[in-house]
């Protein structure tokens, strides 16, 4: 029995590895997935809202990331039926580690659909997918409602699918999580759209307004810069790919 556990557990690691290593990048034939999840959420309401429902999850995981990186508490998020989302943090009202705070949700889809995109395009679909899944598992222990669970329950389902049988769908897994990616990066951009028609005073960007001294259109303008930074990057890693 002693000598069984560890030849166990080394296997289970060695599998793990197998699932996580490079491969190689996607050729441009493969890249149709990108296509078909972006017209399927342009043009499917139901995935729409699966998409938007994905944007709201990475965005209240940006709020809990940055806001545990500058000391703050994290007690946990909820999604609501709209698929808008609520992030709870606690500690100083103002000051720096606030504004980085209510800053960062925003900019997290636009970053991590660049993060996977790129990563993808590069052979390093497996790692992207093992990290994706392993956050999303810490976020169900953050889940507030029911609501929430079931969501993030079922997108973490899906990513370690993805990842743990990928490799009967490669080269296609790399057209899929780039095309995760892009849906995400556009998400980024569509809620910048609604966050800038909207005159709702708790948005991030009034609220940053009330905790510094900058007015809220220059830091719509800094989502705006990272959001063009990320498609640039995005773009580039396409190009790399495609021509």
């Amino acid at each position: 029995m002693d000598g069984t556990a560890p030849n166990t557990w080394q296997q289970i690691w060695q599998a793990v590895v197998d699932h996580s290593v490079h491969t190689n990048p996607p050729t441009p034939g493969s890249l149709w997935p990108v296509i078909v999840l972006v017209v399927l959420v342009i043009a499917v309401p139901q995935a729409r809202r699966w998409g938007r429902a994905l944007g709201t999850i990475v965005h209240e995981s940006g709020h809990a990331v940055v806001g545990l990186a500058v000391g703050r508490r994290f007690h946990g998020f909820t999604v609501a039926r709209d698929l808008s989302g609520t992030a709870v943090t606690s500690g100083p009202e103002r000051g720096v580690g606030r504004a980085l705070t209510s800053w960062s949700g925003y900019p997290a889809p636009a970053f991590l659909g660049a993060v996977l995109t790129a990563t993808a395009l590069r052979g390093w679909s497996g790692a992207s997918l093992a990290g994706l899944t392993l956050s999303l598992l810490l976020l169900l222990l953050m889940s507030r409602s029911l609501r929430t669970l079931g969501i993030v329950g079922l997108v973490a389902l899906l990513t370690l699918t993805l990842w743990w049988w990928g490799d009967a769908v490669v080269p296609l897994r790399g057209g899929v999580v780039a095309g995760i990616g892009v849906v995400l990066l556009l998400g980024a951009w569509d809620a910048l759209l609604d966050v800038a028609r909207s005159h709702d005073s708790s948005q991030d960007h009034r609220t940053l307004a009330r905790i510094t001294f900058l007015p809220a259109w220059f830091w719509l303008g800094t989502w705006v810069v990272v959001c063009a930074a990320c498609t640039w990057v995005v773009v580039r890693a396409g190009s790399g790919v495609l021509w």
